[in-house]
């Protein structure tokens, strides 16, 4: 009798995982489609006369792949007054090159170069964004990772919001744009199927309790409000503590219907495990309890998993079948329309590594980021171990 019992308990247990699986794999392929559709719709900003002038930062560090292009991304703005300032803290930094190249390229546009290599904490980017305020001209700031590309409505985007005296930041989703290895492709897939449809389906339930180093802009008053950069300069997270302490203060985050790309090269197995398990740590650092609650995401997996749990109902190989074809729709959903289908191998393996790597996010701590090893403490800050 207890056999059975048991036996029906695994069964409506796997029924339920199965259930709960299809559920997210279904809203998750809506919404992104619903957002898909929202951008197609996106009409670009017109006339830019009464628009703010604006400083742009571009913290640097090395000649990453495609940094000319995605640099160049933002010299060519429609957006009639803004200044960038190109920040490193080695004066042989090869990242300068491209700077160089660019002022020669657009003479008329206002490209600084700040040079400094004072640390202010355990951040190198952010140290390197407290040094490059000294040229800050303009008063409306946006920050953006130097491997993002932008369209040339981009500042007349994200900027717009800020006339709100009650926003605090505008930030953008982002599309991984994979250059060169199957890595490269994988990286892409975790950002693109599992990453930022997790954040839009947050969105669209009403959280705004994100960030992201694609973009981020603010107001000068905000940023000195909050402590200036100053205040996070020991954080990993840095884009999610700016959002975070601006909401403290009681302002809001505005997800912009701006999408950009940001360019993704990883050239190993060693890089890519790296990069994702420095991501879902620096997540389960500052959101414990989101982080835990994050495995609904997996709906592939999971589906699997409760599939494999029921013994084989054919109702749960129905729902697995429904979450099967609803992975596939967000999948091309997230992509550009010519995404090759000879990259359909990306989709089973990428859900079972960053499924993977989600539970290797609870056994450490540890992360890489560039040539250095940090230990994410409770707080998000980053301390340096090697």
């Amino acid at each position: 009798m207890e056999t059975v019992t048991t036996h029906l308990s695994l069964a409506w247990c796997g029924m339920a995982v199965t259930a709960v699986a299809m559920s997210y794999a279904i809203v998750a392929a809506a919404t992104v489609l619903m957002w898909r559709h929202k951008q197609a719709r996106r009409i670009g900003a017109g006339a830019d006369l009464a628009m703010p002038e604006v400083t742009v930062l571009k913290p640097l560090c090395g000649a990453e792949p495609q940094l000319y292009e995605s640099l160049r991304s933002f010299c060519d703005q429609a957006y009639s007054r803004f200044q960038i300032v190109f920040g490193v803290r080695d004066p042989d930094d090869p990242a300068l090159n491209v700077v160089r190249r660019l002022q020669r390229e657009f003479p008329d546009r206002e490209l600084d170069i700040a040079i400094d290599a004072t640390q202010h904490g355990s951040s190198l980017k952010v140290s390197n964004l407290v040094n490059m305020m000294r040229l800050a001209r303009y008063d409306c700031l946006v920050v953006a990772d130097s491997d993002v590309r932008v369209p040339r409505d981009y500042l007349l985007g994200v900027v717009a919001p800020l006339a709100d005296p009650r926003v605090g930041i505008v930030t953008c989703a982002y599309r991984g744009l994979a250059r060169g290895s199957a890595w490269s492709l994988l990286l892409a897939a975790f950002i693109n199927d599992w990453f930022m449809p997790s954040v839009l389906v947050a969105a669209a339930f009403g959280s705004r309790a994100f960030a992201f180093g694609a973009t981020i802009a603010l107001r000068r008053a905000t940023l000195r409000g909050i402590g200036g950069f100053e205040a996070i300069a020991d954080q990993l997270a840095d884009d999610y503590r700016l959002g975070e302490l601006t909401r403290k203060v009681g302002l809001r985050t505005v997800l912009s219907d701006v999408v950009v790309e940001t360019c993704v090269d990883e050239s190993s197995a060693r890089d890519l495990i790296r990069h994702e398990l420095r991501w879902l740590r620096t997540i389960r650092a500052v959101r414990p309890a989101g982080y835990a609650a994050s495995f609904v995401t997996f709906d592939l997996p999971l589906a699997v998993i409760g599939y494999l749990v029921t013994g084989g109902s054919q109702a749960a190989l129905a729902m697995l079948a429904i979450t099967g074809a609803a992975r596939l729709l967000l999948h091309f959903s997230s992509r550009k329309p010519d995404a090759a289908l000879s990259q359909l191998w990306v989709l089973p393996l990428n859900d079972l590594l960053a499924f993977g790597l989600w539970c290797w996010g609870f056994v450490s701590r540890r992360v890489h980021w560039r040539q250095a090893c940090y230990r994410v403490a409770r707080d998000g800050s980053a301390q340096l171990i090697a």
